[in-house]
């Protein structure tokens, strides 16, 4: 079996928050961030985001969209909201997800478009040390 690694850089934490302005607004007076994107919703995902900027990577605030978002479930447990996934650039999300099943990953779906504008896939945290993973693929151009 061939353990080449083709996992690129680490593209950003997902942090799940019951109210994005909120966190946006403790991002800003907290921390001092003032590179913080405006709320975008992305309703066949289920969620609305924002990233806030940071010189190693982003942090990606995300909330529920919808009656069917699948954040709702995470923030029903964890009310205060918490770190939700880790999201990986890969070069090619097709061969990766198929990488992935072949080496006894759970992939959650087939590549859709996230949050960058580039395809995406979930890794089941039952399958990667308790961590829900997303795979991104490499944006080819500035998001």
């Amino acid at each position: 079996m061939d353990y080449k690694t083709f996992l690129g850089p680490m593209n950003h934490i997902g942090i799940a928050v019951p109210d994005i302005e909120a966190a946006i607004d403790m991002y800003r007076t907290v921390f001092g961030v003032e590179d913080i994107t405006e709320p975008a919703d992305l309703p066949p995902q289920g969620v609305t985001y924002a990233f806030v900027n940071l010189p190693t990577g982003q942090v990606e605030l995300i909330t529920p969209y919808g009656d069917m978002s699948p954040i709702s479930k995470f923030l029903k447990n964890n009310p205060k909201g918490g770190m939700h996934h880790l999201c990986f650039e890969v070069k090619d999300i097709h061969e990766a997800s198929l990488l992935m099943a072949e080496r006894g990953m759970r992939v959650l779906n087939e590549p859709r478009i996230g949050a960058h504008g580039t395809p995406v896939v979930f890794l089941h945290p039952g399958d990667a040390g308790g961590v829900l993973i997303e795979l991104m693929e490499t944006p080819k151009e500035p998001h």
